[in-house]
């Protein structure tokens, strides 16, 4: 008896798609010599607008407060849209509920640490020593209160943003791509972070300071958290200057 034969498949018969090959991942073309790049737009700004402003008043005094942290934050972000993948691939520079609240947490620890340290670090130095340069720019001078508030809202919240995007950004990045490990990566760009704001007399402070910052950076792998983190260790400071500024506390 002869068996039928099954139909063979159709020549036009359509195959099960072929899974797509995984993506490699992309990797930024920047190294440090961004980081050196942005350091010296901040440098240099600086050196030049106290040079051409002199004794500046209070417009002047805002301008040179804010303008080279902006332009060095700026450099970093075009650096990495032209060289890289844009700051959200680059420094995972995005919106994460856990790492708002990773940072949040870190933050607030850090602040009381570095209350404590600012209070040994004052007592030991002396009355009227060790300030910051912010500090210094600002110390007896009243502004009018618009200028204080941007002054407040440039320390809490901008300068800590853009100053994220040069040492946790750009140079932490750098290193990373050099294969560096994770804990050298933290060390010397939280070395780098103190020395950086060219204040020798706090150097120390500045590295206890940058710590829980860098702690951030490190647990979550993405600039987010440290940026929150450092927000939150400068919102006293940036209060304390508001206040100081409008005259409401002695300088």
């Amino acid at each position: 008896m002869n068996t039928p034969k099954q139909p063979e498949p159709a020549a036009n018969a359509s195959l099960p798609p072929t899974p797509p090959e995984p993506a490699s991942a992309r990797t930024h073309r920047w190294g440090l010599g961004a980081f050196f790049f942005a350091q010296a737009i901040f440098v240099l700004v600086s050196v030049t607008l106290a040079a051409a402003l002199g004794s500046p008043d209070s417009v002047t005094l805002v301008v040179m407060l804010v303008l080279p942290t902006v332009l060095a934050g700026a450099v970093a972000v075009v650096i990495t849209v032209v060289r890289g993948n844009g700051p959200r691939l680059d420094f995972g520079l995005e919106w994460h509920w856990s790492d708002v609240t990773t940072g949040l947490a870190i933050g607030s620890v850090g602040l009381v640490t570095t209350t404590i340290a600012s209070m040994l670090w004052m007592k030991w130095m002396g009355p009227g020593e060790g300030q910051s340069t912010v500090s210094s720019l600002v110390d007896g001078v009243q502004l009018p209160p618009a200028l204080a508030v941007v002054i407040f809202l440039h320390i809490w919240l901008v300068a800590p943003l853009c100053e994220e995007l040069l040492y946790r950004g750009l140079l932490w990045g750098a290193m990373e791509r050099l294969r560096w490990s994770q804990l050298n990566v933290f060390v010397l760009s939280t070395a780098v972070f103190a020395i950086g704001h060219l204040e020798p007399e706090r150097t120390v402070l500045l590295l206890v300071i940058a710590i829980p910052i860098g702690v951030a950076r490190l647990v979550t792998g993405r600039l987010t958290a440290s940026v929150v983190a450092h927000q939150v260790n400068n919102f006293l400071p940036a209060l304390g200057l508001l206040l100081i500024s409008l005259g409401l506390l002695p300088a």
